[in-house]
């Protein structure tokens, strides 16, 4: 009998959910629990991502009935991500499985709470309180939950990252900040370009290196406007080498969100002994505590930004002691042997037994 069948975005493909998922695969929890994967979604056309989906639910249902899983464990984020796992949730309930839905990204509060109108709002409830677990990435996130869907049980697993060796202090570059994520608003691209404006008068050494894809257009001409674009470096998607070249080149690791889950990159950084400026959305604060091994703004205050940024290209001793910090706190609570473990007991938990 197959153990279970794990559904979500290609693992090979860019984002925090993939990133989530190859890791899992990379650290042999595939292997242990005798994992079949389908993926639902990748980076392509629009015509080959509607191919994929209709494609899955096939999959999904002949697997459902012919192979019984013993559980159907969904990873997905919010709006059209939730609409095509919620459907496959549908099928695996209505086969008799066990479902696990992993809730992951930054916006499900929003989407379910104002973007959704009474009709949506009912089936995100059904959704989240017929699976037998909803996984969230932090205990404020499964609070909110247990609020909007009170009849939800509930299992949090935080995301995890890799941490590899003590990098060579030689590596790291003067004045140079890292940004990875998607180039939109919601990741405060726009703002971090403002804050940059007003610190490159102050360090004219100072470069920003912006990896990830989105509107690069639109970030070059704010740039351009700003007159820094010479001090802006348009990475595009970088992969796991380049990404973690970039990190040990940094000085200095931010991501000024509005709207997070977990970010994987700013557990990466961490991971990689980084100063990081984040904000208090989602599960961040949970994982970083101001002036402790890391600084938090608010979202939005470029001022504040800015002067979190100062602080610590000012002062190499408070950027060593807060990326020490922050090392020490992914070691401690999101490594990946750490998250595996909570994982294996959830199924535990669903009755599923490794290696029976």
């Amino acid at each position: 009998m197959l153990k279970v069948l794990m559904i979500g975005t290609a693992y090979e493909g860019r984002g925090g959910v993939a990133a989530v998922i190859e890791g899992l695969r990379q650290a042999g929890f595939f292997e242990r629990h005798q994992v079949y994967f389908v993926a639902t979604h990748a980076d392509s056309t629009r015509w080959t991502k509607l191919r994929m989906m209709l494609a899955a639910v096939w999959r999904v249902l002949y697997i459902c009935l012919r192979h019984r899983p013993g559980i159907v464990h969904v990873h997905t984020s919010s709006r059209a991500s939730f609409a095509r796992k919620s459907l496959l949730l549908a099928i695996a309930r209505a086969c008799g499985r066990k479902t696990v839905l992993h809730l992951h990204g930054g916006g499900f509060r929003e989407y379910a709470q104002i973007e959704s109108g009474p009709l949506l709002r009912w089936w995100i409830r059904r959704t989240l309180s017929r699976s037998s677990a909803v996984v969230t990435l932090s205990d404020s996130w499964s609070g909110f939950v247990r609020e909007y869907a009170p009849q939800a049980r509930t299992w949090v697993v935080s995301n995890s990252v890799p941490v590899p060796p003590v990098g060579a202090a030689a590596a790291e570059a003067p004045a140079r900040l890292l940004f990875l994520g998607r180039a939109e608003r919601d990741k405060g691209v726009f703002d971090l370009l403002e804050a940059m404006a007003v610190l490159v008068p102050e360090f004219p050494a100072l470069q920003l290196a912006l990896g990830g894809d989105g509107d690069l257009a639109a970030v070059e001409r704010s740039a351009a406007r700003l007159q820094i674009g010479g001090h802006v470096s348009l990475l595009g998607w970088v992969g796991p080498e380049q990404r973690d070249a970039e990190l040990a080149r940094a000085t200095v690791f931010v991501l000024p969100s509005y709207h997070e889950g977990l970010p994987m990159a700013m557990l990466e950084a961490m991971a990689a002994g980084k100063a990081v400026v984040v904000t208090p959305v989602g599960a961040i604060p949970e994982a970083v505590s101001a002036g402790e091994n890391g600084l938090l703004v608010q979202p939005g205050d470029v001022a504040a930004l800015a002067g979190a940024l100062r602080a610590l290209l000012a002062d190499a001793a408070l950027r060593a002691r807060l990326g020490h910090a922050a090392r020490a706190t992914v070691l401690a609570r999101y490594s990946t042997e750490a998250a595996l473990a909570r994982l294996a007991a959830l199924y535990r938990e669903l009755g599923l037994r490794e290696g029976a």
